[in-house]
């Protein structure tokens, strides 16, 4: 029953004690949260804690949750904002060195070099230039591309004008055409799995 419902009578539903219906949001929603979570914080353990906090964020903050702004939009900006936390202590953390017995660090091992997948080798190279990106950036590129919100949507989930936004998805964008190699891809969105083509974007509004 409650899979039948839209996000705002699921969220009412919720917020009036009914588990289900919250239960039914959660994972209504969870895939495109972790993947937020994912593009931001770069590593799949790192993505992993962040959705789980997202989660733990969006269950505690439903009740005070006012439907101003779409379920999925206010749902986003508490991944980002789980995802850059979790980017930050990472920074903090530091870093681990494994050396053997001649004094030489070995390698990395990366779980995905035996797949010798398209799809994969793409999406790696996608995730390794979006983590070069600033911060700022790279939240915006993540929350048009991946979460697929609009630019108002971005700019409420930012709490920044829409032009900044415009600016910083433009900015983004560039920065990962030149990371990529790929002189076509500005004329494109990067899509989520699954997401059907998307028209290029409109020029960007300078900052406001």
């Amino acid at each position: 029953m409650a899979a039948a419902l839209d996000d705002r009578e699921l969220v009412a539903a919720a917020q009036a004690g009914d588990r289900r219906a919250l239960d039914e949001l959660l994972r209504r929603h969870y895939d495109r949260v972790h993947a937020v979570c994912r593009r931001i914080a770069g590593s799949s353990r790192d993505a992993d804690d962040a959705a789980q906090e997202a989660m733990i964020g969006i269950v505690r903050g439903l009740p005070r949750f006012d439907g101003r702004a779409q379920f999925s939009t206010w749902a986003y900006r508490i991944a980002t904002n789980a995802a850059l936390d979790e980017l930050r202590r990472r920074k903090r953390r530091p870093a681990l060195h494994v050396v053997t017995d001649d004094g030489v660090a070995p390698e990395p091992v990366d779980p995905l070099a035996d797949r010798q997948v398209t799809a994969v080798t793409d999406r790696m190279a996608i995730d390794a230039a979006l983590d070069e990106l600033p911060e700022e950036f790279r939240a915006a590129v993540v929350l048009r591309d991946v979460a697929d919100l609009d630019y108002a949507e971005i700019a409420e989930a930012l709490g920044v004008p829409v032009g900044t936004v415009k600016s910083r998805i433009a900015r983004g964008r560039s920065q990962l055409t030149a990371l990529l190699g790929n002189r076509e891809a500005g004329s494109r969105r990067p899509r989520a799995e699954g997401s059907p083509p998307a028209a290029p974007p409109s020029p960007p509004s300078e900052p406001t």
